[in-house]
C-alpha cells in the first residue's frame, strides 16, 4: 500500500531551524579551517579536525531536526540508534578528509576537487545513512535520478565551502559563505527526501526507538560541541581579524637586531640616488 508522508508537519519551523544548523556548523568550519591555514605547521591539524567536527555535526543535526517534521501516515516512525549514530561518524571523517586536503594542499586544481568530492559524498552519504537507520512498518523506495541531483548538490556545495575556506579571509565573507552553504545542504537534505517513495505493509509496527529517545543525545550532545566550538573562535582574536600568527622576536643578550635586507624601501632608495648622482658625474651637462 502507497504511504502518504509529509515532510513539513511542523510547517515551515523545522526547515529554517535546520538550516540555522547547518549555517552554524558551516560558518564554524569554515573559520577554523581559514584558521589552520594561518597558523604554525603543528596546530594545523587540531584546528582542520575542530572544523571537521563542528561542519559534521552542523549537518547531521540539521539532518535531525528536519527528519522531526517527517511523518508518515499511519505509520509511527522509529530510529535504530547504531545506524543513526554511524552516519554521524561517516559524516565527520569523510568532511575531515576533503578538509584535511586543502588545509594542507591548498584550495586550488586537484586537491579542491578531490575534497570537495569526498566531504559532498559524506554528505550525502550521511543522509542516507541516516534514512536507512529509520524503521516503519513498511519499505522505502528512491527514484534514481533524484538522488544522483541530490548528490551533485551535496559535491557543488562541499567544493564551494572548501573553496571558500582556502580563499576567504574576512571574517563577513566567511558567514556569507556559510549562509549559502548552509541553503546548500539543506537544499540537497530536501531534494533527497523529495526522492521517497513509502510502501506500508499490513501488520504489527516495526519495533525501534521513538524519536523523543534520541532527541536528547542528538540534539544535546552536537550543539554543546557546537557552543564550545563557537566558544573558541569568539575568544580567538586571529580568527575575527583573519591575521597569521608571526613569532614574537627573541631577543637575547649579545645577538645583534634584525638588520634591514638589501630589498628593503629605504636602501633600494639610497642606492638609487649614488646611481643616478654616479651617472650625473660621468655625463656632461648640456647648456
Amino acid at each position: 500500500m502507497q504511504g502518504t508522508v509529509d515532510g513539513f508537519s511542523y510547517g515551515l519551523v523545522t526547515p529554517l531551524v535546520a538550516y540555522v544548523m547547518a549555517c552554524l556548523g558551516g560558518a564554524l568550519g569554515l573559520r577554523c579551517t581559514t584558521r589552520a591555514r594561518l597558523v604554525a605547521h603543528s596546530w594545523r591539524p587540531g584546528w582542520l579536525a575542530l572544523g571537521s567536527a563542528a561542519i559534521g555535526s552542523g549537518i547531521w543535526t540539521m539532518h535531525f531536526i528536519a527528519m522531526m517534521g517527517f511523518t508518515i501516515e499511519n505509520a509511527p516512525i522509529h530510529y535504530d540508534k547504531p545506524t543513526t549514530y554511524a552516519s554521524l561518524g561517516v559524516a565527520v571523517v569523510m568532511v575531515g578528509i576533503g578538509i584535511f586536503i586543502v588545509g594542507y594542499r591548498g584550495a586550488t586544481g586537484t586537491a579542491l576537487f578531490t575534497g570537495g568530492t569526498i566531504t559532498g559524498l559524506g554528505i550525502a552519504s550521511m543522509h542516507y545513512l541516516g534514512m536507512a537507520g529509520m524503521r516503519f512498518n513498511g519499505t522505502m523506495e528512491y527514484n534514481t535520478f533524484t538522488v544522483s541531483v541530490s548528490v551533485a548538490i551535496a559535491m557543488a556545495a562541499a567544493t564551494a565551502a572548501l573553496w571558500a575556506a582556502g580563499q576567504i579571509r574576512g571574517f563577513l565573507w566567511s558567514v556569507g559563505a556559510s549562509l549559502v552553504m548552509g541553503l546548500a545542504v539543506t537544499g540537497m537534505h530536501y531534494t533527497g527526501m523529495a526522492a521517497v517513495d513509502v510502501h506500508l505493509h499490513t501488520g504489527a509496527p516495526t519495533p525501534g526507538d521513538a524519536p523523543a529517545a534520541l532527541l536528547a543525545p542528538m540534539l544535546i550532545g552536537p550543539l554543546a560541541f557546537l557552543c564550545l566550538a563557537g566558544v573558541v573562535v569568539v575568544f580567538d582574536p586571529l580568527m575575527v581579524m583573519g591575521r597569521p600568527d608571526w613569532p614574537p622576536v627573541e631577543h637575547k643578550p649579545g645577538v645583534p637586531a634584525h638588520q634591514p635586507s638589501a630589498h628593503t624601501p629605504g636602501r633600494t632608495r639610497l642606492r638609487t640616488r649614488r646611481q643616478v648622482a654616479h651617472r650625473e658625474a660621468r655625463t656632461p651637462q648640456n647648456r
